[in-house]
C-alpha cells in the first residue's frame, strides 16, 4: 500500500481553479459562466462577472447575471473556459428576447411530446410517470 496521499484532494482541487473563467452546468439544466472567486470545503462556488447561457440548437443566448453563488450540491459539471476556442463557437449569438423565445417554444414542443407519449401509453394499457421532474433524474 503507498502512502502517496494527494495533498489537494476533493473540493481542494478548486483552488487551483481560483480566478479563472469557468462553465458551470447545474442540475436544474442552467449553464453558468463566470470567473471563480471563491470555493469552500463544500464545493460551494463564487462566480463573478457571470452570465446564464442558454442554447436552443444552434443558436445561444447570455443573461448577465453579475455575482452569482453556487451551492456545491447542485453543480453537475464545472470546466475552464478555453479562451482560444471562446472566440471561434460554431454557435449563433442571438438576443437575449429571442433566445428566451425559442427555449419557450423549445419546452413547448417537449410538454406536447410528452403529452403524445403518455396518451399512446395510456391507449395501451400503460402509464407515464409524469410526475417526475429533472431534479429526480439525478
Amino acid at each position: 500500500m503507498s502512502n502517496n496521499i494527494n495533498p489537494l484532494a476533493g473540493t481542494a482541487h478548486l483552488l487551483d481553479e481560483l480566478d479563472k473563467k469557468l462553465m458551470v452546468l447545474l442540475r436544474d439544466g442552467r449553464t453558468l459562466i463566470g470567473y471563480l472567486r471563491c470555493v469552500d470545503q463544500f464545493a460551494n462556488l463564487v462566480l463573478h462577472k457571470t452570465i446564464e447561457r442558454i442554447h436552443v440548437g444552434r443558436e445561444y443566448g447570455d443573461i448577465p447575471r453579475g455575482i452569482f453563488i453556487v451551492r456545491g450540491e447542485n453543480v453537475v459539471l464545472l470546466g475552464e473556459i478555453d479562451k482560444d476556442k471562446e472566440d471561434n463557437l460554431p454557435l449563433t449569438e442571438v438576443s437575449v428576447d429571442d433566445i428566451l423565445d425559442a427555449q419557450r417554444r423549445e419546452q413547448d414542443a417537449k410538454i406536447e411530446q410528452q403529452k403524445l407519449l403518455s396518451k399512446a401509453l395510456k391507449e395501451r394499457g400503460l402509464n407515464l410517470l409524469a410526475d417526475l421532474g429533472h431534479d429526480d433524474m439525478f
